[in-house]
């Protein structure tokens, strides 16, 4: 397991498309292009203390441009909100 000293060496930066836009709207999730040895509890750390958020569940994939984690918060937060602070729109 690599050691981060950083959040933002885990969490690169938003992933935004169409799909990541409607997944943000209808189901409260955000999609995050991360480092590739990340892990799943890596990124839900990284998440929570970039984004004073709470994460309730971390998918990832690995496709040919890289690991992205699509990201669910918990009720309680806004993924709207935090796409509007973060710069998403």
């Amino acid at each position: 397991m690599v050691k981060y000293d950083t959040p933002h060496k885990v969490v690169l930066h938003p992933y935004v498309t169409e799909k990541t836009m409607i997944l943000m709207e209808e189901e409260n999730k955000l999609e995050f292009v991360v480092d590739l040895k990340a892990n799943k509890l890596q990124i839900k750390e990284a998440i929570e203390e970039l984004l004073e958020a709470n994460v309730v569940k971390v998918n990832t994939r690995i496709d040919r441009r890289g690991k992205k984690a699509t990201v669910t918060f918990s009720e309680d937060e806004s993924a709207e909100e935090i796409g509007m602070r973060i710069g998403v729109f």
